[in-house]
């Protein structure tokens, strides 16, 4: 598959594009509104796979989805969705929205490419580099080595989807930014005489956590419990297999829009994904968040010192410890 084909794939359902699930007949609760702050895609299948377990146990859902993770979230913040898929510490911290974290989704497993012109972090000082988004996790690793290299970037742009950066890569357009694993090695695939990997940040802080409002997980305990436990299961089955997700996909005849050429790398991905450590098989936890304190807070995105910082003023580890213990883990 070559980039355009991906930029083409990426667009089409990048921008403000909703995922509706199926109605089940059989449905025991109202349909939990989702706000995944990405597009759906071979990288995020496993996200609709958990949440169709879930509406098979009487949980129906309705996901939509958005091209930036600030729409997501606002999206549970103004009460349009009841549950969102993003990473929420900034907004929770500095506009005191009440919500918060429940399953830790995925680590930050990303790439710095540049131009072979920039030799090192030193020659980036003052020059261009595109993000993700505002207050995304590309931007926090960028703001953490930044820091630690003693440098300043110069004009920051925002181009969501690392399909997108790649593509602006390969056209001249951008001539260093950071991207997720699939797209790093698409890159060097059609680039590796142009462009080549800078240092990273080695954590395995968070990328996107499941979150909700205080209120509605109050009030809906038992639909939390269910879409928890089976987030955790289907996390613990891909470190054990990584195949699970390409079986369970066809199974729901999910990604059918998509070229073939691009599902069939569906089971390589998340064997990759699990080599990389891209997913915790715990689903997160105290120490898991206790991590993204100390790296959020050295990008700057939170406030204060990560030893002040208090796990229940951002999580309710609860349904998480639920499940736990009741898969065995």
């Amino acid at each position: 598959m070559n980039a355009t084909t991906r930029w083409i794939i990426a667009t089409a359902i990048a921008v403000g594009a909703s995922y509706l699930a199926a109605p089940a007949a059989t449905a025991q609760t109202a349909k939990v509104r989702v706000a995944l702050g990405d597009t759906i895609s071979v990288e995020t299948v496993s996200y609709v796979i958990a949440l169709e377990r879930a509406k098979e146990k009487g949980v129906n859902y309705e996901m939509t989805s958005f091209s930036k993770e600030d729409l997501a979230i606002q999206a549970v913040v103004n009460n349009q969705a009841d549950l969102g898929i993003a990473t929420p510490y900034a907004i929770i911290q500095k506009s005191k929205a009440p919500l918060r974290g429940l399953f830790q989704v995925s680590r930050l497993v990303f790439f710095p490419v540049a131009d072979k012109q920039y030799k090192t972090w030193k020659d980036l000082n003052g020059q261009p580099f595109a993000f993700h988004a505002r207050g995304s996790g590309t931007e926090a690793i960028g703001n953490i080595i930044a820091k630690r290299e003693g440098i300043e970037f110069g004009q920051r742009s925002y181009v969501p989807g690392s399909e997108n950066r790649v593509v602006a890569m390969l056209n001249g357009q951008i001539k260093a930014t950071i991207v997720d694993l699939p797209n790093m090695k698409l890159l060097m695939s059609k680039g590796a005489d142009r462009f080549h990997l800078l240092p990273s940040v080695d954590t395995p802080a968070s990328d996107e956590i499941l979150f909700g409002n205080v209120d509605w997980i109050e009030k809906n305990g038992a639909a939390v419990d269910t879409i928890v436990e089976e987030f955790a299961r289907l996390w613990a089955e891909i470190a054990k297999d990584p195949a699970i997700v390409e079986t369970e996909r066809a199974k729901r005849n999910l990604l059918k829009e998509l070229p073939k050429e691009v599902v069939a790398g569906v089971t390589n991905y998340y064997a990759e994904a699990v080599k990389n450590r891209l997913f915790d098989p715990q689903g997160g936890g105290s120490g898991a968040v206790k991590t993204d304190f100390e790296f959020y807070t050295e990008a700057g995105q939170l406030q204060g010192k990560a030893g002040d910082l208090k796990v229940e003023d951002f999580w309710n580890l609860a349904p998480l410890e639920k499940a736990t213990k009741k898969l065995g883990g």
